[in-house]
């Protein structure tokens, strides 16, 4: 399956209207996780504007080990509560972070970052991995995003074998 389309465009809402109409279409029948990350995390880096980083890290041995992305060479491994994806994962909550130098404990992979959104991938009320959005624009981040990554999350999550 072969997969183009300009950038959206538009107010937020509309563009997470499509983009999870697009996550659905792309992801369809296949259940594997991991291909379906990777496909995720391309598809919100080439279709959302304004980033310089998309994709997920998973909860191994209690910590967060880099998963399938798009953008520059990442962390490799985040501790449990360090950083943004750290402190997500730990409170399983989403964060949004407008400047990310003024969020205590930042772990800096890509200096031209700043703001941040992370999703906490929660299975049965357990982390087992963060989503986890960069760009280069101060206060890029809202609540519009976080409703419509946290929705794309839900989808990957019911859409994949996991665990």
């Amino acid at each position: 399956m072969s997969f183009a389309a300009p950038a959206l465009t538009g107010a937020k809402p509309d563009q997470y209207r499509e983009l999870n109409a697009q996550l659905a279409a792309l992801i369809g029948a296949e259940r594997d996780a991991v291909a379906n990350m990777a496909n995720m995390a391309a598809l919100i880096f080439h279709q959302l504007p304004d980033l310089n980083w998309a994709g997920f890290y998973l909860m191994k041995d209690g910590e967060l080990v880099l998963g399938p992305f798009q953008g520059k060479p990442a962390c490799i491994r985040i501790p449990l509560g360090r950083g943004v994806c750290g402190t997500a994962a730990a409170t399983r909550q989403t964060q949004v972070v407008p400047d990310v130098h003024a969020f205590p404990g930042h772990i800096a992979c890509d200096a031209d970052s700043r703001s941040e959104i992370v999703v906490p991938l929660l299975v049965d009320g357990e982390c087992i991995g963060v989503l986890d959005l960069d760009s280069p624009k101060p206060g890029r981040f809202d609540e519009d995003d976080r409703a419509g990554l946290e929705a794309a999350a839900h989808h990957l999550i019911a859409a994949s074998t996991l665990g």
